[in-house]
């Protein structure tokens, strides 16, 4: 019998534990509730996950400060493991404010929070006022683009439509260098990065999400001082794939959620996952990293 009850008591440990690792790569992916995107993580609501994956845990700066995490035992950038293959969020466009609950389809009568550069980059008359037939171009826009077509020109569809317009010359009013070999340019302005040497882009323009107010990306040239591919924010426990700082403790890294969201990030300059991957591939360390403008605050 004292056999058959230390069986169970192991069955039941490794079933625990197998609950807790499949509940925290479940709030990592998001399909469990995690905190807010404007919400520092309390202690209750961050899971820690033993991942073979994971190569360590660094002491990150509170405020992704001027100290760099401590990479005095990381492993060489050969060595180091892919980030877990968790799922990946898609950005998903907001909702007009009062409507979260009807059902599709319909046409909203609100103007979104980019109402104006939204009519501007389609062509209409920009005067930040919602009318039938704003919305019809809207909509018809967001079906071509798999957006939610309510006709709201909210943060995916603006950030989608401005993607589009910066493709062909993301670096037409000159703000990035274009003289002393590759740079990562970090437009904070549009929300956007790229890299160039000169005037050839290596690496075309995608959408970025960089600091809030009180946590801004720093502006300036700098370099990138370490690469640690499966990296772990010790500070707010949360992954940062393809991590390459350049700033103290702000880095280039990948999110495994969307990047069109109101809120900014903690100092860190976010790319989606596999744009992450694709940037790291491009970059080594000592690569220079130009940010420049402000990020727009709604």
């Amino acid at each position: 019998m004292r056999g058959v009850a230390a069986a169970l008591s192991a069955v039941r440990s490794r079933a625990a534990a197998g609950a807790a690792l499949l509940a925290g790569l479940l709030l990592i992916g998001g399909a469990l509730p995690a905190a807010a995107d404007d919400e520092r993580p309390s202690t209750r609501e961050r899971v820690r996950v033993a991942d073979p994956y994971q190569d360590g845990v660094y002491a990150d700066t509170a405020d992704q400060g001027a100290v760099a995490p401590d990479s005095s035992r990381a492993l060489p950038e050969g060595a180091q493991h892919e980030p877990r293959p968790l799922k990946l969020l898609a950005d998903v466009e907001e909702r007009p404010p009062g409507e979260a609950n009807r059902s599709y389809p319909f046409c909203t009568r609100k103007p979104g929070p980019y109402q104006r550069q939204v009519e501007r980059y389609l062509g209409l008359k920009p005067d930040g006022r919602q009318s039938a037939a704003d919305c019809k171009a809207i909509q018809r826009y967001q079906r071509a683009h798999k957006i939610a077509a309510l006709g709201y020109a909210g943060p995916v569809t603006h950030g989608t439509l401005q993607l589009a317009a910066a493709a062909a010359d993301p670096n037409a009013r000159g703000l990035c260098p274009t003289t002393g070999g590759r740079v990562v340019c970090v437009d904070l302005t549009r929300q956007l990065l790229w890299t160039q040497d000169g005037r050839r882009i290596l690496f075309k323009p995608v959408p970025i999400r960089s600091g809030r107010p009180g946590h801004e990306t720093r502006t300036g040239t700098h370099r990138i001082t370490w690469r640690n591919k499966n990296h772990w924010s010790s500070t707010y426990d949360m992954p940062m794939p393809y991590a390459q700082f350049f700033a103290g403790g702000q880095a280039l890294h990948g999110t495994y959620g969307g990047v069109y969201r109101a809120q900014g990030s903690y100092g860190c300059v976010n790319l989606r996952f596999t744009e992450s991957k694709a940037l790291w591939n491009a970059l080594r360390t000592g690569d220079r990293v130009h940010v420049f403008g402000k990020r727009p605050v709604r």
